[in-house]
């Protein structure tokens, strides 16, 4: 007979210790944090319950006391670098300013961490710092005038931008660690490559748009330029709400 299917479990309602007896000898927060270091120095594949049992000396079977799953460590993970954000006492009142501190923000925690762009995902929207993110951002955009549904979706496509911009910049550097020539050697190769398909007239409005001045090359200064045209794209007149409804609030997960 089939055994029964398991059931659905969220982690952060799970007690950490259930029922009597001895005082556990490491907390889950211990766990969580030596996950972390392991993930840090050498990548989140190397991250396992029987590596972690070493780093804090312990059996690997008595961990699942603590966590009973791999995918809730990758949460219990997730929320561990969401609190490294740093929150002043109350919004400066300047919503731009506000929400452009939490993107740069994002952005270095997913660079001190970078298995973040390997394990986050949607699902971790109601983790204790995921909520405390969430709470702090809809208190930044009080000032905005727009329905609360419109609030919900820049948050969520700040962070959708922070990620896919952090996790293509991370991309790149993998590649280049890689690549048998110098990176300065591959780009002047690529732009010849460019510069003749160019010049065989089949592409005349690329052509146009390369004769003109470059754009900005610096990474810093073309994700500061992002964030601040997503954010006044948002301070024009509103759409129609009902054109525009509120997306999960899974989708607004923090880094």
């Amino acid at each position: 007979m089939a055994g029964r299917a398991a059931e659905p479990e969220v982690i952060w309602a799970r007690p950490e210790r259930a029922g009597r007896g001895p005082k556990p000898a490491f907390s889950r927060q211990d766990v969580v944090d030596a996950a972390v270091r392991i993930a840090d120095a050498d990548g989140i594949d190397a991250v396992s319950m029987r590596r972690i049992a070493a780093e804090l000396g312990c059996g690997t079977m008595s961990l699942y006391n603590y966590v009973p799953r791999k995918e809730d460590l990758y949460e219990l993970m997730v929320d561990a670098a969401s609190a490294e954000y740093v929150f002043p006492d109350r919004p400066s009142g300047d919503w731009r300013a506000d929400m452009t501190d939490l993107a740069h923000q994002t952005r270095a925690i997913m660079y001190r961490h970078p298995w973040l762009s390997r394990v986050m995902t949607t699902a971790y929207g109601f983790s204790p710092h995921a909520l405390r993110y969430l709470e702090w951002c809809l208190g930044c955009l009080v000032p905005l005038d727009v329905p609360a549904g419109l609030k919900m979706q820049l948050i969520a496509m700040v962070n959708g931008t922070v990620m896919a911009t952090v996790r293509n910049e991370q991309a790149l550097a993998e590649r280049a660690r890689g690549l048998p020539w110098t990176e300065e050697e591959e780009q002047a190769v690529r732009g010849a490559y460019l510069k003749g398909q160019v010049a065989s007239g089949r592409y005349p409005h690329l052509a146009a748009l390369l004769a003109e001045p470059a754009a900005p090359a610096d990474p810093d200064e073309i994700f500061a330029m992002t964030i601040a045209r997503l954010l006044d794209s948002f301070a024009t007149e509103a759409p129609d709400p009902d054109l525009d409804p509120a997306p999960d609030p899974e989708s607004v997960t923090p880094a």
